[in-house]
């Protein structure tokens, strides 16, 4: 009973903090964090399921491409708070200082927008729309919604195979108490779904969409560990909404090419 009460505080927790569904207030111990990365896919899971049911409901109604787009982005935006952009922005910041590996810790921490963080993410929303208002076809649009499970089971990963760069934050508290070999169990199961979901939705844009999310999860390996010295809650932020991006572009290449 213990147990089962654990897992379902670990549930409340990961969609309060990672969502803005509301959620029975669930008391903040070590033992109800042990579960929580394990169900943090789930919010991609409601972020996707809501992008398709707005694709739907766009072509039911003969909805404008901008309406549709402009929805689309929006949802995952609205679900989560922004708490993923304000990661990237922090990134980008810390980035292109080209600072000692201290500084570019402190600059993540600071919560002043710097000039680099707005530049990014305007480039990254006018890509990030214009692939979406190509996504027309069933299989597009399932491969992007399928993204938003996939970016968050990878970044559950990270947080139980990457080292952290320090020992603070959201990040390290539910790292450190997490059941790590339950929470890889379910989140290696987890990608194990997502990736043939990909795959029978469509085996060449299911592929090529898995391909994208692995080399942005590689990259972000590489570069939290060169830059920071590990990962940190803003760089998983930067991760996910990354992925993100691929997951809209790649389709919406293969639309363009008239292979999706």
């Amino acid at each position: 009973m213990k147990k089962i009460k654990s897992i379902g505080s670990s549930f409340a927790i990961a969609f309060s903090m990672y969502s803005k569904i509301p959620m029975p207030q669930a008391e903040w111990s070590e033992e109800n964090r042990k579960y929580v990365i394990c169900f943090f896919p789930l919010v991609g899971a409601v972020a996707g399921a809501l992008c398709y049911a707005w694709y739907r409901l766009c072509g039911g109604i003969n909805a404008g491409a901008f309406f549709y787009t402009a929805g689309m982005a929006a949802i995952p935006l609205f679900l989560t708070g922004g708490i993923h952009v304000d990661g990237f922005m922090d990134t980008m910041d810390a980035l292109h200082s080209y600072r000692d590996r201290e500084e570019k810790l402190r600059i993540l921490k600071d919560s002043h927008i710097g000039a680099f963080a707005v530049i990014c993410l305007l480039g990254y929303y006018l890509t990030y729309l214009g692939s979406i208002s190509e996504l027309k076809s069933d299989r597009a649009v399932l491969c992007f919604c399928l993204g938003f499970l996939l970016s968050r089971t990878l970044s559950g990963l990270s947080l139980v195979y990457f080292p952290a760069a320090k020992k603070e934050g959201l990040l390290y508290a539910f790292s450190s108490t997490a059941h790590k070999r339950c929470v890889r169990l379910v989140l290696l199961f987890l990608l194990a779904v997502c990736l043939l979901a990909l795959l029978f939705v469509s085996p060449v844009g299911g592929a090529l969409a898995a391909a994208g999310n692995l080399a942005v999860f590689l990259w972000y390996r590489h570069m939290s560990q060169k830059e920071f010295g590990g990962i940190t809650g803003d760089l998983a932020g930067c991760f996910l909404l990354c992925a993100e991006w691929m997951s809209a572009v790649i389709p919406a290449g293969l639309c363009l090419l008239q292979v999706l």
